[in-house]
């Protein structure tokens, strides 16, 4: 089987989780033996320098011609059985999946985020859900500016989702990825055929090795931003004085938070943007890992590398996180947004001695079950195998 794996990778700037599951699926899929071939553009060759340049970016958005050109001549190149998409956005834009269907190549577009049915990619407005878009116009985007709070960088993402709804594009797909069923569920509501809809979920390659020796503190790793639930967190870890929590990785509000925890005298420690392999060394000796996200999660890596390493998870009861940890079997789970009740479930947690070793084990479990790379190639030989047989 011969494959074209297309992605836009984002700025260095603000590197991506789909940047990563894009290299770890072409990684896999080369060792297994299948052809494989790549075509990639980069955010960083982006020029909004003035405001022609913008306006120019925001009809490549809808639609690029140059896109097209370029993937019917790499199409005619190469004749692979399937193309499958990943991240499209800004520069090649839908009219990638015209080249393909004008060429009759079967298309596969994995879902990261929600782009397609949401201008701002989130379903989320003013830090919480928000399903307008779904459940009606498409003008809520540009009324409440979902785009960085823009009227002229929302316009021109509304309409590539308007006119390439009309216009039927999104049809052409043959067969949409969802990383997970809630995922899935909110790209059917959009009107996504659910005939068209897989779930597939991330997978972590060269996992750590489990311990489940841990040692009495529990880690948060993301990006410190609103939308990640990180001031619910430093809230409630106002009144869990007694419990170190080590929080890894960095963002616009870690000056504030380690001010507050300097004021509060909370037992936090801040590390930063660390290499790999030291996150993975914390995330293995951690009692537990916080999720306290605020937003519909795509499919954190984070929850992988928990699992892998033995580490429980206390998560928010949200979206794709709360379909993803199994209560008291590989974590708990707290209303999001909800400090007291995040506290209360550390506090639980913390009590807990013979159960949590008992979680531990099951996390593990879970992922050799569910989440390693030989299961995941499975998966997707699966769903390119329909489609060539349709």
């Amino acid at each position: 089987m011969k494959l074209l794996l297309v992605h836009e990778f984002y700025r260095s700037s603000a590197p991506s989780g789909e940047d990563a599951v894009f290299l770890n699926e072409a990684a896999m899929l080369k060792k297994s033996g299948m052809d494989v071939i790549t075509y990639n553009v980069h955010n960083d060759d982006i020029d909004a320098s003035s405001i022609s340049k913008q306006i120019k970016l925001g009809l490549q958005t809808i639609w690029s011609r140059e896109s097209y050109k370029n993937l019917v001549e790499i199409l005619h190149s190469h004749k692979p059985d399937i193309v499958h998409f990943h991240n499209t956005f800004p520069l090649l834009s839908p009219s990638v999946y015209k080249a393909c269907r004008d060429l009759s190549t079967p298309i596969v577009q994995t879902l990261h985020n929600y782009r397609m049915i949401c201008p701002g990619a989130l379903l989320q407005r003013n830090n919480q859900p928000c399903e307008d878009c779904i459940t009606g116009s498409l003008y809520n985007s540009l009324k409440h500016r979902c785009y960085r709070g823009s009227l002229l960088t929302t316009l021109p993402l509304t309409a590539m989702i308007a006119i390439n709804r009309a216009n039927r594009n999104y049809g052409q797909v043959d067969q949409y990825i969802a990383l997970t069923q809630f995922a899935a569920s909110r790209m059917i509501a959009a009107g996504i055929p659910s005939a068209r809809v897989a779930v597939k979920p991330n997978f972590l390659p060269s996992p750590p090795a489990p311990d489940l020796s841990k040692d009495n503190y529990a880690v948060f790793v993301g990006r410190l931003s609103e939308e990640k639930g990180v001031r619910t967190m430093m809230q409630a870890w106002s009144s869990l004085k007694d419990i170190k929590l080590y929080v890894l990785g960095d963002g616009p509000l870690r000056h504030e938070l380690e001010k507050y925890c300097k004021q509060k005298q909370l037992p936090v420690t801040f590390y930063g943007s660390i290499q790999r392999d030291e996150v993975l060394a914390i995330i293995r000796k951690a009692r537990v890992q916080i999720l306290p996200s605020e937003w519909y999660e795509g499919f954190p890596m984070v929850i992988l590398e928990a699992f892998a390493s033995a580490t429980p998870i206390i998560g928010s009861r949200i979206g794709s996180i709360d379909e993803l940890i199994e209560e008291d079997q590989t974590g708990l789970k707290f209303q999001a947004g909800n400090a007291q009740d995040l506290s209360d479930c550390v506090r639980r947690y913390w009590s807990l001695s013979e159960h949590s070793d008992q979680m531990s084990r099951y996390a593990r479990q879970v992922f050799e079950e569910k989440y390693t790379e030989e299961r995941n190639l499975r998966y997707i030989t699966d769903i390119y195998s329909k489609i060539l047989t349709k």
